[in-house]
């Protein structure tokens, strides 16, 4: 049984509840629709697999004609966790995945529209896992040794709008983290910057809360981003990194940006490039836009391949600069990290090399003395 999993930690979260569903001698990918590489991506994965291959995820979703020619079972999102649709009985499985750390979905689905994204069209509305459900999971994992758990979802801030009583993202953190003492580390995937509540930012004062967060920003450009549907201001993002930092001082910001989206002018551009800044952004995920069918942005008028590509790299080396300066910070100071083998995590999730492979899943501390490759080394 092997299950390749593309694209976002939600998918990760899903991995071990899909190997459980398709049993042993199959081949399962879990794919990812946000780009046509994405797409082009889980189409490669299929043709290099042999005996029973399933494809499922955002790909099989979205675009279930671009598979047609493969000799390939597509199982769609709302089927993916359901025992029947791998001729199984039973409850669905949690989307629980334990490796070096434990991955739980608490949140699926997307209600919003933003013009560039096909998640809604992939994964459906949002559906928001109970509050006890996702404790009993992470006890779980905790008892079974895990020693950092992440929580991952498609737009983790409306978390418990569709659930009674409505709970926030951030009473749910506060939940986890009092009703499991012996969690040592819990992180958030990512933040909508429209969304976040102030239980959640109250929730940064424990420790044991990651300080780190990943916000999807997509633009430093007000025009930009109403024409992205987005439902945050630039002015909006500032303000909220400033309130993140006051409620944790070392947190460390990462961010998606999106360059070249239709219509975006030099102008538009340079006001990305100055978020990286205003935002302190550390952790920056850059990527040209790529045009979904579908979607309102595809029938905008384009920006150029050549211009999206030469501003993602513009705003990749602005924020490698940036990164630099970051890793920086870490030299010759003690840090405790979560193994994966040969390389762990800091709480502010710059990745460290060791001098020697470590447990996975164990927590070490060591002292990085020098950057290479874009990573610490101890």
């Amino acid at each position: 049984m092997t299950v390749l999993v593309h694209g976002c930690r939600s998918n990760l979260a899903e991995r071990d509840a899909l190997a459980a569903l398709a049993g042993p001698g199959r081949t399962v990918i879990n794919s990812c629709a946000v780009t046509a590489s994405a797409v082009r991506d889980a189409r490669a994965a299929a043709r290099a697999a042999t005996g029973d291959i399933i494809i499922t995820g955002c790909a099989a979703t979205y675009a279930p004609e671009r598979f047609a020619d493969l000799a390939v079972t597509l199982i769609p999102n709302s089927l993916k966790l359901q025992p029947f649709a791998w001729n199984r009985s039973g409850p669905p499985p949690a989307a629980v995945t334990r490796q070096s750390r434990g991955f739980v979905a608490v949140q699926d689905g997307c209600d919003h529209c933003c013009t560039f994204c096909v998640t809604t069209l992939a994964r459906g509305a949002s559906r928001s896992i109970p509050v006890a459900r996702i404790i009993d999971s992470v006890m779980t994992l905790v008892a079974s040794g895990t020693n950092e758990v992440v929580l991952t979802g498609i737009d983790t801030t409306s978390y418990g709008l569709d659930l009674p009583n409505t709970p926030t993202l951030g009473a749910l953190v506060q939940s986890l983290l009092s009703s499991i003492p012996d969690l040592p580390r819990l992180r958030i995937s990512s933040l909508d910057a429209a969304e976040a509540d102030d239980a959640l930012l109250e929730a940064f004062a424990d420790p044991r809360l990651m300080p780190h967060i990943h916000l999807s920003l997509q633009s430093g450009d007000d025009l930009v981003l109403k024409r992205m549907k987005r439902r945050h201001s630039r002015a909006d993002a500032v303000r909220l990194v400033a309130r993140l930092q006051s409620a944790r001082p070392d947190i460390a910001i990462g961010a998606d940006l999106i360059a070249g989206f239709p219509t975006e002018g030099e102008a538009a551009h340079r006001n990305s490039l100055a978020l990286l800044a205003d935002c302190d952004i550390v952790h920056a995920h850059i990527f040209p836009y790529s045009a979904r069918p579908g979607t309102p942005a595809a029938h905008m008028p384009q920006v150029p391949a050549p211009i999206r590509k030469q501003r993602a790299a513009e705003l990749r080396s602005a924020a490698q600069l940036r990164k630099k300066a970051f890793l920086e910070s870490h030299l010759d100071v003690p840090v405790q990290t979560v193994s994966e083998g040969a390389q762990g995590y800091t709480p502010r999730y710059a990745a460290i090399r060791y001098g020697n492979p470590q447990p996975k899943g164990a927590l070490v501390t060591v002292t990085p003395h020098s950057i290479a490759d874009g990573l610490l080394h101890a």
